[in-house]
């Protein structure tokens, strides 16, 4: 009889899609990188030690970086980058150099549905920020929605609560120094006084609501806005909509701060 048992090789190879999130630079100063992140994701890991492949497409005559620093950077919120994209020779030879090999673009031709819904991806805000960070593409829907995250309890300075994948309601004051962040909407019903990022996945539709608004920063879908000097008077301790809204131009989006009426 034939002997079908097989000895186990000692490498195999398996095709499989792994998430990375590409990091849009319009800079190459690890300072001013440092302080780009810092503002968009405070102080703390943001990501969960996710791949990440810097796109430098938008960099024209910069001079070579330490790409040490830059992954040091990025380090210090939790992604870890292995490799670029796009960008000119000179830079992708420096970077092949530094131990970050190039990935080529990776646009599979899509459905003429999915041609018309991504036809006008939405660039960055009036001000363009050094660093913007493009999420993988999300996998294939599935039919069970994420839970909406309810949070009670006031949230001090220093702590963070992120709701993955889905809506954030918070029922408590969000006190200076504290964070917010969900990849869909945030609803707070009570004093916003810290930072708010909704859309951390990159969803453009999200938009934060609040009862009470003296934020710190707010954020939808990677474009923000910080209130160093203090909220607008029209806006302080109002009931407040963070939305993004396209130009008249079509050619950029803004990241609206509006009061709502509540009568």
């Amino acid at each position: 009889m034939q002997r079908t048992d097989r000895i186990p090789q000692p490498i195999e190879f398996k095709g499989t899609t792994l998430p990375v999130v590409v990091v849009t630079l319009r800079s190459l100063q690890a300072d001013e990188l440092a302080r780009a992140a810092t503002a968009l994701f405070g102080g703390n890991d943001f990501f969960d030690g996710d791949a990440a492949v810097l796109d430098l497409a938008q960099l024209v005559e910069v001079p070579e970086p330490d790409w040490r620093r830059l992954k040091q950077v990025f380090k210090a919120h939790g992604l870890n980058v292995i490799g670029v994209r796009g960008g000119s020779e000179e830079l992708r030879y420096g970077a092949a150099f530094a131990g970050l090999p190039t990935y080529a673009f990776n646009d599979r031709p899509a459905t003429t549905a999915a041609r018309a819904a991504t036809a006008n991806p939405p660039p960055p805000v009036e001000a363009k920020p050094a660093i913007s960070v493009d999420p993988a593409p999300p996998p294939a829907p599935t039919s069970t929605r994420p839970p909406t995250l309810f949070i009670n309890r006031p949230l001090r300075s220093g702590q963070q609560v992120y709701a993955r994948g889905g809506d954030l309601v918070v029922l408590a004051a969000v006190n200076a120094g504290a964070e917010v962040i969900a990849d869909g909407s945030i609803h707070i019903y009570a004093p916003l006084r810290g930072r708010a990022l909704a859309g951390a996945n990159g969803a453009a539709e999200a938009r934060i609501l609040c009862t009470r608004f003296d934020a710190e920063l707010v954020s939808v879908a990677g474009l923000y806005r910080t209130f160093d000097g203090g909220v607008p008077k029209e806006l302080a301790g109002r009931a407040v909509q963070v939305r993004l809204a396209e130009r008249a131009d079509g050619d950029t989006n803004q990241l609206l701060v509006e009061a709502l009426s509540t009568d």
